[in-house]
């Protein structure tokens, strides 16, 4: 199943702060770069891991500044042209920094860091076509 906002070729259209799915459904959830646009990050996660079976995982891809410990957020800055210099992207309300797993555990996962560079070939990274410098966090339900 597939899930957005307005994509007109997903199965469903939901706001992920409050998802319509009944709990403990899915063993595996994909969300790919989502997080930096939605108001409350944490909720949705939340919502991602209601959804999940226990033994569940989920991988929540974000852009994330490597250079940066900590989140970037700024409530005040509005305009399109301003977000974009700020998070890299016009509709973007943050940039995550390293803390981005720490987001995930106040959801209440465990995460694993799974670092493709070191367990992968460049090519094989490049088939599944991942930022190279990406390193996955593994969101686990217990």
């Amino acid at each position: 199943m597939t899930a957005d906002l307005v994509s007109p070729i997903a199965d469903m259209h939901f706001d992920l702060h409050d998802i319509p799915l009944e709990d403990n459904k899915y063993d595996v959830v994909f969300c790919n770069h989502v997080m930096e646009h939605v108001a409350d990050p944490i909720r949705c996660m939340s919502e991602l891991k209601r959804v999940m079976r226990p033994g569940g995982w989920a991988i929540m891809q974000v852009p994330q500044d490597v250079t940066r410990k900590e989140t970037y957020e700024d409530g005040s800055i509005t305009s399109p042209s301003e977000r974009e210099k700020h998070f890299w992207q016009k509709d973007h309300v943050r940039l995550f920094g390293l803390d981005y797993p720490q987001w995930l555990k106040k959801a209440g996962f465990t995460v694993d860091e799974f670092d493709m560079n070191k367990a992968w070939e460049p090519t094989e990274v490049e088939r599944f076509r991942l930022m190279s410098k990406e390193i996955l966090y593994i969101a686990k339900k217990s």
